[in-house]
């Protein structure tokens, strides 16, 4: 994917495109690319600098740095207050809590996530996960 921006520099489209294709060809999450995902989000945040960005890029940053660094990101973007009330913020915040091994602070994301998300889905995806972290012992 890198070697097709080559040819001149990729608009925000095509920069989504060439994000989309290795989540799209990859035999499971874990053979992702995550490595070359990254440079994308880092190219696409140059020419599409937003908070929304940014906190996708923090996925990329966990699968390649760690939960830790990304979890940092995080905590700097939930100063900004384009994303207040953006579900997924509380949501991969918790994700980053829970593979640290913080399941009592993940649970308190979940819980947030889930009062300001109404889709089903997602909503039955965060209890599940909100139902692990208390089966753990950690939360009460």
């Amino acid at each position: 994917m890198v070697s097709a921006l080559r040819g001149g520099p990729p608009g925000r489209f095509a920069l989504q495109v060439a994000i989309a294709m290795p989540h799209a060809s990859a035999p499971s999450y874990e053979e992702t690319d995550w490595p070359q995902i990254l440079v994308l989000y880092d190219e696409l945040a140059k020419v599409w600098p937003s908070p929304v960005v940014a906190l996708n890029r923090t996925v990329a940053v966990a699968m390649v740095d760690g939960p830790a660094q990304a979890l940092a990101e995080v905590t700097e973007l939930e100063a900004d207050p384009r994303l207040s009330g953006y579900h997924y913020l509380p949501a991969i915040k918790a994700d980053l809590l829970r593979r640290s091994g913080r399941f009592a602070e993940a649970a308190g994301c979940y819980e947030e996530a889930l009062r300001l998300t109404d889709n089903e889905v997602e909503r039955a995806f965060l209890a599940e996960r909100l139902a692990e972290m208390r089966e753990t012992g950690s939360v009460g």
